[in-house]
């Protein structure tokens, strides 16, 4: 398997521990403030992104010949890197009919997501459990669909997570990978820059008082092989039917591929 320049960017730069375990450190770090920093940075554009990314769940399927058909919305949902649950509960709005299993590796988050879960009565509708997406404990063909909303970023191994996400997935199934990218465009590009580098950290330092949290996103962004070299790495891992869509000046990048 390749290597890519992100599978080695890590939170703490002076610590020993492998990146999934710097990565799960971190968040349970600031679990406590995640969701209201979420908001706050992004400007609630983050919940903009999340529905587009579940339209594309519920968009015909694509066959061979290039036309789409229509599709049933799917009734088992994978979700990866789930953190508090966001992209989880948002989809029991949207897709009432299926079951959403959440995994995550930093504890710290998944407890603030079931608590979120048991407010709104979810409980039912939503599974959050520890889980690794490079190893994901669920047999061959299981899920309908899966979703990762930025956290392929946070792969110690690209490709692997990529590769067991295809393996639980059920033939004629779907993946829609939601991701950080860098906008291309003159002088958006500078400010977008400028805030990765010095206001995120800065308020996060401020909020839940972690710099290396949203220092960290500044440089795990600029690493990730975004874009079409992203949708070259799935075509490799096996992935048919790739294609992106570009939100918001290319902040934020709508990956999908089908099995």
């Amino acid at each position: 398997m390749a290597n890519y320049s992100h599978d080695r960017i890590v939170p703490f730069k002076d610590s020993q521990l492998g990146k999934k375990q710097q990565v799960a450190a971190m968040f349970d770090k600031i679990a406590f403030r995640y969701d209201f920093l979420n908001r706050f940075l992004s400007g609630g554009i983050d919940i903009y992104w999340r529905r587009r990314a579940i339209r594309e769940l519920m968009a015909g399927k694509t066959n061979i010949g290039g036309a789409a058909q229509a599709a049933a919305p799917p009734m088992s949902i994978l979700d990866v890197a789930t953190g508090t649950g966001d992209m989880a509960i948002m989809m029991t709005r949207h897709i009432p009919s299926s079951h959403i299993t959440g995994i995550d590796i930093s504890t710290g988050m998944l407890d603030m997501g079931r608590q979120k879960i048991n407010r709104l009565g979810l409980q039912e509708k939503i599974d959050l459990q520890t889980g690794d997406s490079e190893a994901i404990h669920f047999p061959d063909n299981h899920f309908d669909a899966i979703t990762v909303a930025f956290g392929v970023r946070n792969f110690e191994n690209l490709e692997q997570g990529l590769q067991e996400m295809l393996r639980v997935l059920k033939p004629g199934g779907r993946l829609v990978v939601l991701e950080f990218s860098q906008p291309k465009t003159p002088g958006i590009r500078q400010i977008y820059d400028l805030y990765l580098r010095l206001v995120a950290p800065n308020i996060g330092k401020m909020v839940s008082r972690s710099r290396e949290a949203y220092q960290y996103l500044n440089d795990s962004v600029k690493a990730f092989p975004e874009g079409n070299d992203f949708i070259r790495i799935m075509d490799g891992c096996g992935y048919k039917n790739t294609r992106l869509r570009r939100l918001s000046l290319c902040i934020c990048s709508l990956y999908i591929g089908e099995k």
